[in-house]
């Protein structure tokens, strides 16, 4: 039997390209631990993302690739990922210890369903295993532990505060601090205090991605955000009304101010479908989100349709992406995470200097 070399393998693989980094395997280091042995090839395609929407597809090209070099009698493939981080250590922003990736996720007004898209997002990166925490920053309106359906009062271990955990994931938020019918009234300087604890005095595990569900608006909590922790980038919500996506543009306008990267932009309440018929009907127009992203050259996310379980998901403490994980909108979560995803995965080989070429 003709042997199979190393490099012969290598070069084979150079066919399968990673669509959103847009380079080959092989280039991008992706390929670890070939082994080959009487022509029975091995090896570990080590993707960026366990939310790689054509990590199967890569998977069978591998294979069809190996399979047809001279000498190769079999083909295993195993595939894994390794999230890379984006950002790196500056002056006054030390990263968070473990924590990979630091993701907001904003809007330029309230009412357009960011907390439900950040809750829903951080569980789809969750169910397609990435290891993940949530932060509820929005302050003055801290609705993640109703959306999630935990009480918590935030204990210590002597240290650091413990994150309550539920559904697979540790989350804070100023809601187990408080009484469910007391105001909070803060100025900035106080706000900055807790936005600094969340991040600094928690003992977060090993996360790949540490979502931020900010306040709305353009204020004080987005600017201590931006001073206190290197962030990845920002998810914008928004609706397709044009006063909505307005105030979105302001939004944007504001993370690139703060030097926040903007992984792009989601349009919530996208369209109502019809649970008797299945008739869609744009009650809030259409293609707004899509075209203010081209607009404003930022990436469009995707679509969230109106729908009840949505809504009953988000008050009874099941989101969607949980209660009806196989139901056309957590499909639409999903589909935001696997770009989300991506979008970090881009930024992280960016951030990388340089970028590995063979």
């Amino acid at each position: 039997m003709q042997s199979v070399e190393p490099s012969t393998v290598m070069e084979a693989l150079r066919v399968v390209r990673d669509p959103d980094l847009g380079r080959d395997i092989v280039s991008l280091g992706f390929v670890k631990d070939l082994r080959i042995e009487a022509g029975q090839v091995s090896f570990t395609i080590e993707l960026t993302t366990p939310a790689c929407p054509v990590k199967e597809q890569m998977h069978d090209q591998a294979v069809a690739a190996v399979s047809g070099v001279d000498g190769v009698a079999g083909v295993s493939v195993e595939m894994t990922a390794n999230v890379r981080a984006v950002a790196s250590p500056d002056a006054g922003r030390a990263p968070i210890p473990g924590v990979k990736n630091v993701i907001a996720v904003g809007a330029g007004k309230g009412g357009v369903g960011k907390s439900t898209v950040a809750v829903n997002l951080a569980l789809a990166l969750s169910r397609y295993g990435g290891r993940v925490g949530l932060i509820d920053a929005d302050v003055y309106g801290p609705n993640i532990p109703i959306m999630l359906g935990v009480r918590a009062q935030l204990e210590t271990d002597g240290k650091k505060i413990k994150p309550a955990r539920k559904h697979g994931i540790p989350v804070v938020s100023m809601g187990f601090l408080t009484q469910d019918e007391t105001p909070i009234i803060w100025r900035g300087p106080m706000l900055h205090g807790v936005v600094q604890q969340f991040f600094r005095e928690v003992r977060w595990d090993e996360l790949d991605y540490l979502v931020v569900d900010m306040p709305p608006g353009t204020g004080d909590v987005a600017l201590s955000l931006s001073q206190t922790v290197p962030v990845s980038g920002a998810v914008v919500v928004t609706t397709p009304q044009i006063v909505s996506l307005a105030d979105s543009r302001r939004a944007v306008a504001m993370y690139r101010k703060l030097n926040v990267p903007v992984l792009g932009l989601v349009e919530n309440m996208s369209h109502f479908v019809c649970p008797s018929c299945r008739h869609e009907s744009d009650i809030f127009g259409k293609g707004g989100g899509e075209a203010a992203a081209e607009a404003m050259g930022v990436p469009f996310l995707g679509r969230i349709p109106i729908c009840q379980p949505i809504r009953e998901g988000g008050d009874n403490g099941n989101p969607i992406v949980t209660s009806e994980p196989e139901s056309p909108a957590a499909q639409a979560f999903r589909d935001v995470a696997e770009r989300t995803a991506a979008e970090v995965s881009i930024a992280a080989l960016g951030a990388a200097a340089p970028a590995t070429v063979s």
